[in-house]
């Protein structure tokens, strides 16, 4: 439970957020790129924390990491309930992106520390569950508290989450290995190096980047296409976005029941099909001008449960050829996926047009990676 709750850090950074931002830009008096572009750093401090984190967990454990950067989180947060201009808050919010980024490494790393393979795939497909019940409640959560007390509320509640983690992981177990090993660049870039050149890191991690480069398309883009383009509530939009999210968790239930008994490769097939049908099916009707909600919504819901049976699956074929260098590896794939994340905020952010067919066309293309990576990875080319 508490490692679900850890490895839903991020999300929560940005599924109680989203609901706000229309609100944050006009309190503070900003544009759409603006507003976005705090989220945008979020990302960038998601991405740039993940690189900072993981091989500190590798040289002085996982606690001391989570401390760190738990306290971070709650320090950001605070701050950010007072700040009366989109630069500061945007700065406050690469802080948070430092801070949260840890729980979702350190998360998957103490995975890698205690199981391999179907077994690690299995609980992190059970920490997914935990993980989505923040995609469904948060956006419910952020409306209600915009709408009692401004989008600053969304801070406060934050700040009340970091504080009870600080107090739980105080009773965490350390899982990392007795053997540490060094903090020094050198060897750090060493062993980022000798991760890459892998194949056994390469194929999973390609299908891991395809999946979260999806989802967040969703995350970052889906209040300004429906509140703003399709003109739904703010509380309407939480319920959509609560329906797209059962999809991972759908996703993440039969990884976590059925994937000791058919295999990780079955489900990254399973995955790859679902993200590139739904992705596809998500452009066509963007690009056709269907402007009803549930053309983006339901192949958003399948979209999800696609990438569900992939990320889980992926991240365990990826974490598992290195149990010395787990938070290294987790790194790698936290911070290519944040830091493509944050340009792909930027860029939907840009290219916005009241329509969903930005935020659907990266789903599609995403989609469609996803399902070459697996072939490709299947024929033992990748």
């Amino acid at each position: 439970m508490l490692l679900g709750v850890l490895i839903a850090l991020p999300a929560l950074g940005t599924d109680l957020y989203i609901p706000a931002l229309p609100e944050v830009a006009r309190s503070l008096g900003a544009p759409v790129s603006a507003a976005q572009f705090t989220l945008t750093a979020y990302f960038i401090g998601l991405a740039a924390g993940q690189l900072m984190w993981g091989p500190l967990s590798d040289r002085f454990g996982r606690k001391p990491v989570l401390f760190a950067g738990l306290g971070t989180m709650l320090a950001a947060s605070v701050a950010a309930v007072v700040v009366d201009s989109v630069a500061a808050l945007t700065m406050l919010r690469l802080a948070q992106g430092l801070g949260t980024s840890s729980g979702a490494l350190i998360g998957r790393t103490i995975v890698r520390d205690l199981y391999a393979h179907e077994r690690a795939a299995r609980l992190l497909a059970s920490m997914t569950i935990v993980f989505s019940i923040v995609p469904v409640s948060a956006p419910f959560v952020g409306a209600l508290l915009v709408g009692a007390g401004g989008w600053p509320w969304i801070f406060v509640g934050m700040a009340i989450v970091a504080a009870i983690l600080l107090v739980c992981v105080a009773f965490l177990e350390e899982t990392a290995p007795a053997q540490r090993r060094s903090v020094h660049p050198a060897e750090i870039v060493r062993t980022f190096a000798a991760i890459l050149a892998d194949r056994r890191f390469r194929a999973p991690f390609f299908l891991v980047l395809s999946s979260v480069l999806g989802v967040l398309a969703w995350v970052s883009a889906s209040s300004f296409t429906l509140v703003r383009g399709f003109g739904v509530s703010t509380l309407a939009f939480g319920m959509m976005f609560a329906l797209v999210m059962i999809g991972q968790i759908l996703g993440a239930w039969t990884s976590s029941r059925l994937v000791v008994r058919f295999g990780i490769a079955a489900f990254l097939r399973a995955g790859a099909i679902f993200m590139c049908g739904s992705g596809i099916a998500a452009a066509a009707l963007a690009w056709l001008g269907v402007q009803h909600w549930l053309a983006v919504v339901l192949p958003f819901m399948l979209f999800l449960y696609g990438s569900a049976l992939i990320t889980s699956n992926a991240m365990a074929a990826a974490l598992t050829p290195f149990p010395q260098a787990a938070g290294s590896a987790s790194s790698l794939i936290g911070a290519t996926g944040f830091g493509l994340g944050a340009l792909l905020s930027t860029a939907l952010g840009a290219a916005f047009d009241d329509t969903a067919r930005p935020m659907a066309t990266a789903a599609a293309l995403a989609g469609t990676a996803a399902f070459l990576f697996e072939r490709s990875m299947a024929r033992g080319k990748a």
